[in-house]
């Protein structure tokens, strides 16, 4: 049975004293997005009434401009009637109707507290087993034995007295587990290797998952945790690369899920210069029949195909409708081939990337450092129009060439550029060394190269 099927349209109704005349809308979720639901004024005497269908089964947010934090609510089929001061008071508010919210707001409540106090008996736990000076006494240690098996109980009985089919009967657990993480990598050691294995247990093709508001945490969390508690950086992008497969192995069945899960997921693996695993996801998408993405996602993912290290980098040509710009070139060559130098780094970036802007003064004040070694720099800008270009290259003491076609440039296509700013360090043969992800990441291959010469 679909997600939410067989259930009639339901309402959220009830009073916020201190919202009167204020807009209040209902919002859903939709894997790593959200979506206006419904919306509403909320009356002088603070009542209003909001719908939500059978589609919108999951978690949602209340939420107003007037107030400045939504309030998390269960979409679950059933009448749900609120009473209240304002949304971010949730100490004001009563769950007048609706038995799951009711649950989850008891749970929302005194989790937190048992939480605070395991944290704790685990501390003493600890003290009374490492530490000579306590080790000696057995009462304490059982003492503590015995209230941490009764809190966890306590939390299990709450949860296993909820009906099987509850959605926050599910939803308790994963968010419990997705927000943990940080505290398991950090005070918990012990309990890693279960955290890795209920995270890949996690399925992105269920529903419930998609509708929770949870999915884009549950993909950023378990990257976080693997990064931070592996252990040594190899050991990272094995475990990373285990999740990888399981994920993938997931969403096959479901291609529209796999695009976005692969393109956020590469991404954030880029983001956090974890260049190793998102090679190991373009390469295992692209190779597999079965993982079925888009155009877009494809293009994108190709570079670490087509430009990984080892690769040879095609040739660029500064022919034609083109401006090529150089302050200490006598000769300026017609094509990337012809500059005669041991290493060359092209840059592709622009005058309206943000980051470029502040990255390329870094790049102009260690040139000198990098051309003494051998290392040679161009840029290639994206920038459209000869007046942003001459004013982004004006002090530029490398070269740098502009044909003004933004990302339809042939030289970005052939490069499989789609952000900026992306570095490529080559070597007289243009076979790629390096994929930097910064300037500071350039200058410590140079740093790198000096000491291995000496």
């Amino acid at each position: 049975m679909a997600l939410g099927s067989g259930l009639t349209a339901q309402t959220i109704a009830g009073n916020f004293s201190l919202l009167a005349n204020e807009k209040i809308e209902l919002v859903g979720f939709e894997g790593l997005n959200t979506y206006h639901i419904d919306s509403t004024t909320i009356g002088e005497d603070g009542t209003f009434r909001l719908n939500f269908g059978p589609t919108d089964y999951g978690m949602g947010l209340l939420q107003s401009p007037a107030d400045q934090k939504p309030l998390v609510i269960v979409l679950s089929g059933e009448e749900v009637r609120l009473r209240g001061e304002t949304l971010s008071f949730t100490g004001s508010i009563e769950v007048n109707q609706g038995t799951q919210n009711k649950r989850f707001v008891q749970y929302a409540t005194e989790q937190p507290k048992r939480e605070q106090a395991l944290s704790a008996w685990l501390f003493l736990e600890r003290m009374y087993s490492r530490d000579s000076l306590f080790s000696v006494q057995k009462e304490p240690v059982k003492a503590i034995e015995q209230e941490k098996n009764r809190l966890q109980k306590e939390e299990s009985d709450f949860l296993n007295s909820l009906t099987q089919d509850s959605y926050v009967r599910w939803f308790l657990p994963i968010r419990k587990l997705v927000s943990n993480v940080s505290v398991v990598a950090q005070h918990r050691v012990e309990e890693i290797p279960a955290t890795t294995s209920a995270l890949r247990e996690i399925n992105y093709a269920d529903d419930r998952l998609y509708k929770s508001g949870l999915f884009r945490e549950a993909i950023e969390n378990h990257v976080w945790f693997i990064e931070n508690s592996a252990g040594p950086l190899d050991t990272v992008f094995t475990e990373l690369n285990v999740s990888i497969d399981i994920i993938l192995e997931q969403l096959r069945e479901r291609p529209q899920r796999l695009n976005e899960v692969t393109d956020h997921l590469f991404n954030l693996l880029e983001r956090r210069s974890l260049f190793r695993s998102a090679e190991y996801l373009a390469l295992k998408v692209l190779g597999d029949e079965g993982c079925s993405v888009d155009d877009k996602v494809a293009k994108q993912l190709e570079t670490y195909r087509a430009m990984k290290i080892g690769n040879i980098a095609p040739d660029l040509e500064f022919r034609g409708k083109m401006l090529v710009k150089s302050h200490s070139r006598e000769t300026v060559p017609q094509k990337l081939s012809e500059l005669q130098s041991p290493y060359t780094l092209v840059v592709f970036a622009a005058g309206w990337c943000p980051m470029c802007v502040r990255e390329l003064p870094e790049m102009i004040e260690l040139y000198d450092k990098w051309s003494a070694e051998g290392v040679e720099v161009i840029v290639v800008s994206l920038d459209h129009t000869e007046e942003d270009f001459l004013q982004f290259a004006d002090n530029m003491p490398f070269l740098s060439v502009c044909d003004f076609k933004g990302w339809d440039s042939p030289m970005a296509e052939s490069y499989y550029v789609f952000g900026t700013p992306t570095m490529f360090l080559l070597n007289d043969h243009r076979e790629i060394l390096l994929r930097p992800n910064s300037v500071e990441h350039m200058n410590a291959w140079v740093d790198w190269f000096l000491l291995e010469k000496r």
